[in-house]
């Protein structure tokens, strides 16, 4: 794979997450789910989710599948760009 194609995907990948993440409230307060609170979810330090939706970094695939699980969707979902 190129590197311009695989940089226009890994942005890609993070539009969908924090589109999935605006999607999704929380169950407790009623309102969607901040990047600081779906980063304390799966463990990761606060500023990682952003770092990953603005696709200024590689992820792990433990890290798509904890992602995957709190938005209760299968990975595979997370590359589904036709919804953007």
């Amino acid at each position: 794979m190129d590197k311009p194609n695989f940089l226009k995907e890994r942005k890609l990948l993070g539009k969908r997450i924090m589109q999935l993440r605006n999607n999704c409230m929380n169950e407790k307060t009623g309102k969607k789910i901040s990047q600081e609170e779906l980063a304390l979810r799966l463990g990761l330090a606060k500023n990682h989710i952003g770092l990953i939706e603005r696709g200024q970094t590689n992820t792990t695939v433990d890290v798509l599948y904890g992602i995957a699980k709190e938005f209760k969707i299968d990975i595979i979902s997370l590359f589904d760009f036709n919804e953007l």
